[in-house]
């Protein structure tokens, strides 16, 4: 039990220390973002006058009279009330709507295949490491070739073949513009159609690095004494490989999968600019563009708590999967 509370209490203090570093990085940035939505006001032909600017300044939080530490203390306690400000770049959308809008397309397309790619490298990176010297080495330089591959570039390449050449996969966008989003068997097969191409773009591009780091960490294991000791005992060979050395050897995988789930919910910037997919990637850069400090915030706090909360539950994982980290945690 005292593993698991020290555990949670050092995420709690990671989780305050992000926040302040997610309220303060943004207001360092150049440019203010009461600037820009009194620009974009103008280009639209509205009237800007010194007590519609205090107005907009109160409202998103900046550039106003309170002082920092006024400031930071509203925007913990607007934190705890789940309201995250005001978007510039959707002005007036609020950044929960935006980021609710745009946050379940990411987490299903970047999700999935990183869970597809994840199991994909991993089995076969086992079954190369088990059988390594054999013609099955051959996937280890196939697969990291792609892995070596520029992301935008792999992304244009299948473009290119697969939606302008054969006309297998559209162009862009997460859906039929012709339907509305719901439920619906055809709206869900349609954004399964668009999201086929953008999903196997991520996983050519991921699986070479689980199967390399899988095939490595195999043929280590394979010289383990328990390995040896499993294969005197006379035990068949396909319980070897999965009770005794792909069981250890893929800790460290799995530890590196939560942290890449944690990012899934960063979404794939460049794939989701190539494909024009409605995920968060795009809405980070729009916010990036447009100094929106809001909804900066917001997703970069969205990302923390998902790294933050992946990193907790694989360390409380290990704690049951590992015994020795839990003993050397409790010497400690």
């Amino acid at each position: 039990m005292g593993y698991h509370l020290r555990k949670v209490a050092f995420y709690l203090v990671a989780l305050w220390a992000a926040v302040t570093l997610n309220f303060v990085i943004p207001r360092l940035l150049p440019g203010n973002p009461v600037d820009i939505l009194m620009a974009k006001l103008q280009q639209r032909g509205g009237s800007v006058d010194p007590a519609a600017r205090q107005a907009y300044e109160t409202l998103l939080g900046t550039g106003g009279r309170d002082s920092f530490a006024q400031e930071y203390l509203a925007y913990l306690r607007n934190l705890l009330r789940g309201d995250l400000g005001v978007s510039v770049s959707a002005f007036p959308a609020k950044v929960t709507d935006v980021i609710g809008d745009s946050l379940p397309w990411t987490i299903v397309l970047v999700g999935l295949a990183t869970l597809i790619s994840f199991v994909l490298g991993v089995g076969l990176g086992a079954l190369v490491g088990w059988k390594r010297g054999t013609w099955l080495d051959s996937l280890v330089p196939a697969t990291t070739m792609l892995s070596a591959v520029p992301y935008f570039w792999l992304a244009l390449i299948l473009v290119a073949l697969l939606s302008s050449g054969l006309g297998w996969f559209p162009l862009n966008g997460g859906y039929d513009v012709v339907l509305d989003p719901g439920w619906s068997a055809e709206f869900l097969g349609s954004a399964l159609y668009h999201g086929t191409l953008p999903a196997l773009t991520i996983v050519l591009s991921s699986v070479g690095s689980w199967l390399l780091g899988m095939r490595n960490m195999m043929v280590s294991a394979m010289s383990e004494d328990y390995v040896l000791t499993a294969r005197a005992k006379g035990l068949t060979g396909s319980r070897v490989m999965v009770r005794y050395a792909a069981r250890n050897a893929v800790l460290p995988s799995v530890a590196g999968f939560a942290i890449s789930l944690g990012f899934v919910v960063s979404g794939s910037i460049v794939t989701e600019q190539v494909f024009s997919y409605p995920g968060i990637g795009s809405k980070l850069l729009q916010a990036v563009q447009n100094n929106d400090y809001a909804l900066m915030q917001g997703i970069f706090l969205v990302i923390t708590i998902a790294v933050l909360g992946a990193n907790l539950v694989v360390d409380l994982l290990y704690g049951l999967i590992d015994a020795r980290t839990r003993d050397r945690s409790t010497v400690s």
